[in-house]
C-alpha cells in the first residue's frame, strides 16, 4: 500500500498536498541518515583492516579520561552502564517505551519505535562481530566482544531520534540529545569504549531510526492528529507544517 492509499487527509485547509508534503519532507533526512550509516560502515572497514590499534584521537581522549577519573563520576558513569544495557536497557525500557506508546494510541509509533531498536540492534552486534575491535585496557565494566560501534549508545541515539519524532517538542530533543551525549560520555569513562566507537554508535543509531521512519511516515502523520488519552489531538494543518519543517 503506497502512502496515497492511506486513509486521512489529503489537503490541508489552505489546499496543500499532505502526502506530496511528507514525502518531499523526509527526502533530506533520510538521505543524511544513509550517509551517515555509510560512514560509519567506512568506518569500521579502516578499524578491521586495524583492530589493535585505535587511532589518535582515541587515545589522547581516553588518557585525558583515566587521568581526570573520580569516584564523583564513576557512580553516574555506571547508572548509564545500568541504564543503556544489559537486561535493563535491552529489553525493559525498550518494553516500557513499546506499551506506553500503545497505551497512547499510537500503535505504528509502537511499530516504529520497535522496529527500530530491533533493527539498531542487530546492525550494531553484526558490525560488531565482523569489525572484532578491541576494548580499551583501561575499562572498568565487563562487556562483550567487539568495541565499535557502541551498543549503548546506538541504543541511546535510536531511542532519542525515535521519540523526537513521535513527540516534536523542543524540550524532547533537547533530554533525548542530552541523554544520549552522557550515555557517550559514561562509555568512555569506564573505558568500555573509544571515542570513535561512541560516534559511530551515535551516527549508527540515529541513522537506522530515520531510515525506519522512511515508510512509515505518512501513516505516523496520520496517526498524530487522532486524540489520545493524555493530550490534545493536532490538527492536520500542524501536522502537515511539522511534516513540512523536517524538509
Amino acid at each position: 500500500m503506497s502512502a496515497d492509499d492511506v486513509p486521512g487527509p489529503k489537503a490541508d485547509a489552505e489546499g496543500h498536498d499532505v502526502v506530496k508534503a511528507a514525502r518531499v519532507a523526509r527526502r533530506w533526512p533520510v538521505v543524511s541518515a544513509s550517509v551517515a550509516v555509510g560512514l560509519v560502515v567506512v568506518l569500521g572497514i579502516i578499524i578491521a583492516l586495524r583492530p589493535r590499534l585505535p587511532f589518535g584521537i582515541d587515545t589522547e581522549w581516553m588518557g585525558e579520561i583515566v587521568e581526570h577519573r573520580s569516584p564523583l563520576w564513576l557512580g553516574p558513569a555506571l547508572f548509564f552502564n545500568y541504564a543503556g544495557g544489559g537486561i535493563v536497557g535491552s529489553v525493559v525500557v525498550p518494553v516500557v517505551i513499546f506499551l506506553l506508546l500503545l497505551a497512547f494510541r499510537r500503535p505504528w509509533g509502537a511499530t516504529f519505535f520497535a522496529v527500530a531498536s530491533v533493527l539498531s540492534v542487530v546492525c550494531v552486534q553484526l558490525i560488531k562481530h565482523t569489525v572484532g575491535r578491541a576494548r580499551p585496557t583501561e575499562i572498568l565494566v565487563n562487556a562483550d566482544t567487539g568495541s565499535f560501534p557502541s551498543g549503548h549508545t546506538a541504543n541511546a541515539a535510536t531511542m532519542v531520534v525515535v521519540l523526537g519524532i513521535l513527540f516534536p517538542r523542543v524540550w524532547v530533543w533537547c533530554l533525548g540529545v542530552a541523554w544520549a551525549l552522557l550515555m557517550a560520555m559514561s562509555r568512555t569513562y569506564l573505558g568500555a569504549h573509544w571515542i570513535s566507537d561512541t560516534i559511530g554508535g551515535l551516527l549508527l543509531g540515529a541513522g537506522v531510526a530515520v531510515i525506519v521512519w522512511t515508510p512509515l511516515a505518512h501513516r505516523l502523520a496520520i496517526e498524530a492528529t487522532k486524540p489520545h488519552p493524555f493530550f490534545l489531538a493536532r490538527s492536520p494543518q500542524e501536522a502537515a507544517r511539522q511534516e513540512q519543517s523536517r524538509q
